[in-house]
């Protein structure tokens, strides 16, 4: 069992047998009444995020989930998902789209990723902090309007779409952050 003291950002768990991380977990001790914790947490099958209060010192009813992670490298994507080849045994693992979720923009062939197993099925995927992806369209910057800090759209060769400064030009390489999905750098070829 995990008791609330345990509970903390990417604590990953099992309630009422759907795995979940931790988001944010907050602990409050009201000067009258018991204290409990108070933890927002994301399905980790469905993305679909619950705020959940457990009194402390009690049971939560959480218990360690049967998670196994693997680093696989992405290989290709079809109609049905998303291919990947496991790095230990090199045997091909297909991951269906709704698992994948928003972490398709920021794929390209050969990101090694960490896959999650619950059950011994793929459930979701870690991408590394950061990626580097090529612009392929964006408007051309205003020739003087590079002091205003002003931005622009710029569409990357994976399909995402992310605000970037005005001096930024097609088939430059740029860095993204892909916890948040903004601009980080521009990187040298």
């Amino acid at each position: 069992m995990i008791d609330t003291t345990d509970f903390r950002k990417g604590l990953k768990l099992e309630l009422e047998e759907k795995v979940y991380v931790v988001v944010k977990s907050e602990f409050t001790n009201p000067g009258k009444g018991s204290a409990f914790v108070r933890a927002k947490m994301r399905n980790l099958e469905t993305g679909q995020v619950i705020e959940r209060t457990f009194k402390s010192g009690v049971s939560t009813g959480c218990i360690v989930p049967d998670l196994l992670e693997r680093e696989v490298e992405y290989m290709y994507g079809d109609a049905d998902g998303f291919n990947f080849m496991d790095q230990s045994n090199f045997e091909s693992i297909h991951v269906s789209t709704e698992h994948v979720g928003d972490a398709k923009d920021y794929l390209q062939e050969g990101i090694k990723i960490s896959l999650l197993y619950y059950k011994g099925k793929p459930i979701s995927i870690e991408l590394p902090n950061f990626v580097v992806l090529r612009v392929v369209e964006t408007d051309p910057g205003l020739k003087g309007d590079t002091a205003s800090g002003g931005l622009k759209k710029a569409v990357m060769d994976t399909g995402l779409q992310i605000n970037v400064p005005l001096f930024i030009k097609e088939n430059e390489l740029l860095k993204i952050d892909t916890r948040n999905g903004e601009y980080v750098e521009r990187v040298k070829e």
